[in-house]
């Protein structure tokens, strides 16, 4: 046991776990999922609620889960393990399995980012913008599968290289590269006639536009916008030094990943309400609003091939930074559960990601007959991962940290060597009461919609 850990690898400081862990935050559900929710319940009024909840919801999951990691020095199993007295929990593996499960469908998406940047890059940029193009490239099979090995060994060859050369070393290239792509972007979005009104209804709150589902959604959002009940801040907080302060990290992980979901939504929602004339339901396309809107909002752009290299050069960074995040985390559960080496890790996950990942990439093609409850794999994955799984995984850890550990050694943890911890009487109230509650509504919610019940 002393022996591991001594061996555990380890964030080189602060900076090192930020970038990481915004890393693991900015992916494809802030770049795309959070533009379409946001202009489908309410815009300003859904952006108002997503920040009141990122700083309250997402703050006290992020601390936990950091904390966690750190003080015991492990990947989720063996964390619960350890505040468990050796007792293997039901908690800790399903915060282990869930990045397992995700990587590889989230892999067949980064595949298809990478061949719309490859058809700009090559100046076929317009042929993404007529009708049918995306349903016939991902119903193509060998295409399609093609894009997600490639995008699969990429990341793979990332983890190989370990936490500090790879996961570390790739998300400092790659978030400030991110963040100066979008203020571009942003900037170009706005300056589009009739971008104005997009920007105002995106920004401007609208008591009007508010329901219930606003909240619920928001809150939904919250799991893939900062990566939480994934297992991902709990490895990472292993990697974390004991002099880095814990409240001040999450401050920068929260005020980042916000920034950028806010950035996403002024790159797409007004250059689409420029595009449609002012129209917010051609904003709620969904997943199809990356890949068949965007690129038809581009072509009608003066520098749409120009804009569309940049965009899905971020969007691929986004995706990479998240892949490399869910990968990490998987792996690290295979070195401690196991007992192995990374690169044995990295194998057993490259071959679950190629297998797993494979359904989906042929499920709109060759395997589109099968269906999982009437979904296609990757849409079944999704499902079960971020609307059930992700729910009881928070709960799990709520429960852990309030009626086991004991917020009281969260306090320990979070204020070693003096650091501070501000916002502790947030923290105490959300973990004990809000958050399980939260979690509940969402996987209630998210499961009645799925049967028809509910409409979200």
């Amino acid at each position: 046991m002393n022996k591991n850990q001594h061996k555990r690898s380890a964030f080189s400081g602060k900076i090192g776990f930020v970038l990481s862990a915004a890393g693991a935050s900015v992916g494809l559900g802030n770049i795309w999922r959070f533009p379409y929710l946001a202009a489908k319940y309410g815009g300003g009024i859904f952006l108002l609620i997503y920040i009141i909840l990122a700083f309250t919801f997402g703050y006290t999951m992020i601390v936990a889960e950091t904390a966690l990691g750190r003080m015991t020095r492990k990947s989720p199993v063996g964390a619960f393990a350890t505040v468990r007295k050796g007792e293997r929990s039901f908690g800790g593996w399903i915060n282990a399995i869930i990045p397992i499960l995700i990587v590889p469908y989230y892999s067949v998406i980064g595949g298809w980012v990478i061949r719309y940047l490859a058809d700009y890059v090559s100046g076929h940029g317009s042929e993404l913008a007529t009708d049918g193009y995306f349903s016939a490239f991902i119903s193509s099979g060998a295409s399609a599968e093609i894009c997600f090995v490639i995008f699969t060994i990429f990341t793979l060859a990332i983890i190989f290289a370990g936490v500090r050369n790879g996961v570390e070393r790739v998300s400092k290239v790659m978030m400030p590269i991110l963040v100066v792509l979008s203020v571009i972007i942003a900037g170009y979005s706005v300056t589009r006639p009739g971008a104005l009104e997009g920007v105002k209804y995106f920004l401007v709150p609208n008591l009007s536009n508010f329901s219930w589902m606003t909240v619920v959604t928001a809150m939904g959002q919250m799991f893939y916008s900062l990566s939480i009940a994934m297992g991902i801040l709990v490895t990472f907080g292993s990697y974390m030094k004991k002099d880095v302060s814990i409240e001040e990290s999450t401050e920068n992980v929260e005020i980042f990943d916000t920034a950028i979901a806010i950035m996403a939504g002024l790159m797409i929602i007004p250059a689409v309400f420029s595009f449609s004339g002012g129209d917010p339901d051609t904003l709620q396309a969904g997943p199809a609003l990356m890949f068949i809107t965007i690129p038809k909002v581009f072509e009608s752009m003066g520098l749409g091939t120009v804009v569309g290299i940049l965009f899905f050069t971020l969007v691929l960074f986004a995706a990479v930074t998240s892949s490399i995040a869910l990968t990490e985390s998987a792996v690290s559960t295979f070195e401690d559960e196991l007992g192995w080496n990374r690169k044995q890790a990295a194998v057993l996950i490259g071959i679950i990601m190629l297998v797993l990942g494979s359904l989906s990439a042929l499920g709109y093609g060759p395997l589109a007959r099968f269906t999982v409850f009437g979904m296609q794999f990757l849409d079944f994955f999704d499902f079960l991962t971020n609307s059930v799984m992700m729910p009881i995984a928070a709960i799990t850890t709520c429960l852990l940290v309030s009626r086991v550990i004991g917020v009281e050694k969260i306090e320990e943890e979070v204020t070693l060597e003096g650091k501070p911890f501000r916002r502790k009487r947030i923290f105490n109230f959300m973990i004990k009461y809000l958050c399980p509650i939260f979690a509940a509504v969402i996987l209630i919610s998210s499961v009645a919609n799925a049967l028809g019940v509910i409409s979200m």
